[in-house]
């Protein structure tokens, strides 16, 4: 027998003893028919996939089709269909599977407002996607993230800058947001005629950015004209430009109604009004807050909230560790409150895409089985990723300070210079040749011209210079008690099955090392990367090792520890920092077990030992530093470390993976005011993956560069940009604003004063801002003066590079509408377009829009067509916020006579 879930077999014991008691005509229609083996029509790769599907199904008993509605989906061993787990992510690179490509974080990705490179990016995913689906199915792992379902991308609007999980998506607009969406799926998706590349999702519909410690119970109110104007394009985007193959519920509610059981949403949007066809996946743990009593609590028991949802559309259950409330569809179809077509809808929604995706075909038919493994970091990836990451920095000010010039001696200070967490953000894989700000600084400019000092945390007690233990401090005794180097190693065999807990749900790691040492070494240092377990080669293969020796650091203080791993110094476990003395020796034990668990096992184990002296006195450090450069460059902000999705962290400006505050942590900002008393060029670098309020900074400092997360190529690109090698050519896709106090409440999702199309203040830097090396001016407009609302309004300008430099230009097209009988946005984006220009270069521009492009929505949703003043401008930027030869405006009278 092949190896099933635990959850699959409970399901099908519980399911088929429940069925011993179903009235009979529900058993009749619930069991497999009795259809013979031999030539089974779903195998018959030349009928249609309706047929196939059909077939299929038909020959699954209840509950083998209950069980294909989690997201673990248990093996069919009967009819060869093999156990699969429907989640996967990819984001801005293949995420939890090992190594993999990291292009910048997806806010960065839309900072490029580069339809063209997302449709590249996605496609580079994709391609390392099917190689590591098909490596690991050939290694026998069909576990979670190793599947071909993704749930990317995310196409939430970024509404409030506070909310943690704006870096997963394109900003604040929905066009901007659209558009690239419809790429990236387009990337992930494929163009084969018939098999999909891999299965794109958008999430999380709908009306759905925060907050993340309350999502779980939150009701959002929207209007119909905010969710048809603001919260519902992207997603109607990817499905009708895209044909995007699935669609992720939220966690909230929406008008009252959980999103995962919301028939307006679900049924009456999605499906009628959009044809959607694909099939719907709750968000993890979703279905149990219909139930939970500090949840939706919106019913009592499982059974009725997994038949609300799976009667909504919802399709598949992704359950987590509260496991699948689908389980319960067996009492739910007894009692009469699903159907069995109900069910078998949702099955036959998910065996099509499995079928699409070639999962049931023999493997030569699918071409994108050939994909090697050899594409995954290849060189082209890697180019693309350096690429991206160019076009994903904003620079936000500059004095002239930038570019550098060649042989400039600068200091590198900040808590980020050397932080691993701000090249990938959420959501991400391990990175292939990952270059960190410092190290491409130094790559680039000389390292006889670079010196470094973190200057201070990146807030109170979390660090973002941590480093590996080195070698030099690592010591074991020989037998005549000689402090020798290195740590003394030992790797055991490893079982779950003697790790379990009774009744407690966790594992025993020392319990679960089998017998003696397989390997007995010296480890240098403990620094490690497997792609196979050291003790048999197998791919995700249980393992322990235990690491034993001394501890000899040779700077006094105290020390904080980072692994993922069981650390004891003098034989206490270190629960946080400890006191060390330079020279003194300190017996040193760390463990780690690698099990087989949910999220205990990593696709491809890693582990390391680093540690971060915090004694030292980073102020007076940096400021040494300083004064020896001629120009500082200030690596701050903040990182995934403090901003992602329901998080632990609790700190003055950070709520559980939201921000309370906007501006920047006053151990930075002292840094930075002490540094600026120097006297010297501060360039400051501001990692986040999202807006805060730099007023000091922006009133006080030379240059400012926005840099997002911008994946694993961080380092070469910053070098490049500071230097000038590459022309800055990013643009915001979100407001910055003044304060937090600038703001209407968190859970306020109505769009009052919200993004720069209702916001009526000043913004720090608007939507769409982003300087350039060289100058850009626009002239010749060419609109009509009035047009019928019914035909395509066609708009032309003049492009022209007056500077020195070579460099591309986002030219972006406002519209608003100040005649419209409703309130509609100041202005917005209707169309953009990167144009790539050459010192002194003049270039042609012409947009045409559509006539429903240029309609408005009104109070209860509809669209309706505009007639009145059509206020035009084609630029930079945002009207308001750029410079008169940046911009060119029109009005033109929209009329409906014949």
């Amino acid at each position: 027998m092949k190896a099933i879930s635990l959850l699959g077999l409970c399901l099908l014991i519980a399911t088929a003893c429940s069925e011993q008691n179903t009235p009979k005509t529900i058993t009749q229609n619930s069991h497999a028919p009795e259809l013979t083996q031999s030539d089974p029509a779903y195998k018959n790769t030349t009928l249609a996939i309706e047929k196939r599907v059909d077939d299929l199904v038909a020959r699954m008993s209840l509950s083998e089709k209950i069980a294909q509605l989690y997201n673990d989906a248990p093996a069919i061993e009967r009819l060869n269909v093999p156990a699969y787990d429907w989640w996967n992510e990819a984001l801005h690179g293949v995420a939890r599977a090992g190594k993999a490509t990291v292009f910048p974080q997806a806010i960065g990705l839309a900072a490029s407002f580069d339809e063209q490179l997302l449709a590249q990016v996605a496609t580079a995913i994709s391609d390392e996607a099917r190689a590591k689906h098909h490596y690991f199915a050939a290694n026998g792992q069909r576990i979670r993230y190793t599947g071909l379902t993704f749930w990317s991308p995310n196409v939430n609007i970024f509404r409030d800058p506070r909310w943690g999980r704006g870096q997963e998506t394109y900003g604040e607009d929905p066009l901007l947001t659209g558009k690239l969406a419809v790429q990236f799926i387009k990337g992930l998706q494929g163009d084969h005629p018939r098999y999909l590349k891999t299965a794109a999702m958008a999430k999380h519909f709908a009306v759905h950015s925060g907050p993340e410690k309350s999502r779980h119970s939150d009701n959002y109110h929207s209007t119909q004209k905010d969710l048809h104007e603001t919260y519902l394009p992207a997603f109607k985007a990817a499905v009708l430009e895209a044909n995007v193959e699935s669609i992720m519920c939220a966690y909230n509610r929406v008008n009252d109604l959980p999103a995962c059981g919301s028939d307006p949403l679900l049924k009456d949007i999605l499906r009628t009004d959009w044809g959607f066809k694909g099939h719907v996946v709750s968000d993890c743990g979703a279905l149990a807050d219909f139930y939970g009593v500090n949840d939706h609590a919106v019913v009592s028991a499982p059974a009725a909230a997994a038949a609300w949802a799976l009667k909504s559309g919802t399709d598949l259950n992704c359950g987590t560790g509260r496991l699948s409330t689908f389980a319960n569809l067996d009492f739910a179809l007894q009692t009469g409150m699903v159907t069995m077509e109900n069910i078998d809808t949702a099955v036959k929604r998910l065996f099509t895409t499995r079928f699409k995706l070639g999962m049931f075909d023999p493997q030569e038919q699918v071409p994108f089985s050939k994909i090697s493994m050899a594409v995954v970091g290849s060189a082209p990836h890697q180019a693309l990723s350096l690429q991206a990451a160019e076009q994903s920095l904003v620079l936000l000010k500059n004095d002239g300070t930038l570019p550098l010039q060649r042989g400039t001696k600068v200091a590198v200070i900040g808590p980020n210079a050397i932080n691993p967490s701000i090249l990938v953000g959420n959501y991400h894989g391990d990175p292939i040749k990952p270059v960190l700000p410092l190290d491409g600084i130094k790559a680039l400019a000389g390292e006889n011209l670079v010196s470094f000092a973190p200057g201070s945390p990146l807030i109170a007690d979390q660090y973002g210079h941590y480093s590996v233990v080195s070698s030099k401090h690592l010591f074991h005794k020989d037998s005549a008690q000689t402090l020798q180097p290195g740590l003394k190693a030992r790797y055991y065999k490893a079982d779950i099955e003697q790790a379990r807990t009774p009744n407690s749900g966790k594992f025993d790691q020392v319990a679960a090392r089998v017998g003696a040492p397989v390997i007995e070494r010296i480890d240098p240092q403990i620094d490690f990367f497997w792609q196979r377990s050291p003790i048999d080669n197998e791919i995700r293969g249980e393992f322990g090792i235990v690491w034993e020796g001394v501890l000899k650091p040779d700077v006094t203080g105290d020390y904080l520890f980072k692994a993922d791993a069981h650390i004891q110094i003098n034989g206490q476990s270190l629960e946080g920092p400890i006191g060390l003395i330079a020279g003194q020796q300190y017996p040193l034990q760390v463990s780690r077990t690698f099990l087989r668990t949910t999220w205990g096992n990593p696709i491809e184990q890693a582990v390391q030992l680093r540690w971060v002296n915090t004694s030292v006195d980073f102020l007076a450090e940096a400021l040494t530093v300083a004064q020896q450069a001629e120009v500082i460059i200030f690596t701050g902000g903040i990182s995934a470390q403090l901003e992602g999705e329901e998080m632990p962290v609790e700190l003055k400006g950070f709520d559980h993976g939201d921000r309370s505050d906007l501006s920047l942590p006053k151990e930075q900002q002292q840094l930075l005011k002490a540094l600026h008393a120097l006297g010297k060029p501060i360039v400051m670098v501001n990692f986040s993956g999202s807006a805060l309020a730099l007023n000091w900074e922006d009133k006080n400092l030379n240059a400012i560069v926005q840099a997002f997360y911008p994946g694993e190529a961080t380092g070469l690109a910053l070098a490049r940009l500071l230097w000038g090698d590459v022309n800055p050519s990013g643009r915001l896709p979100i407001s910055y604003y003044k304060s937090v106090n600038d703001l209407p409440d968190f859970k306020d999702y109505s769009l009052n004063n919200r993004t720069y199309r209702y916001f009526t203040g000043e913004l720090l830097y608007p939507f769409g801002h982003g300087l350039s090396y060289t100058q850009f001016s626009y002239s010749d407009i060419n609109a009509p003066q009035r047009q019928n609302h019914n035909q395509a309004l066609t708009v032309e300008a003049t492009l022209h590079n007056s500077g020195e430099r070579d460099g591309a230009e986002i030219v972006q097209l406002y519209v608003g509408m100040p005649d419209a009988p409703v309130k509609t946005p100041r202005q917005t984006l209707k169309a953009f377009r990167r144009v790539d220009t050459q010192a002194g270069e003049t270039k042609h521009l012409s947009f045409t829009l559509a006539p429903e492009e240029l309609q408005y929505i009104d109070d209860e949703g509809k669209s309706q067509p505009y007639i009145g003043r059509l206020a035009l401008t084609i630029g930079s930027g945002l009207e308001t916020y750029v410079e008169p030869s940046q911009q060119v405006k029109a009005v033109i009278q929209f009329h409906n006579e014949p």
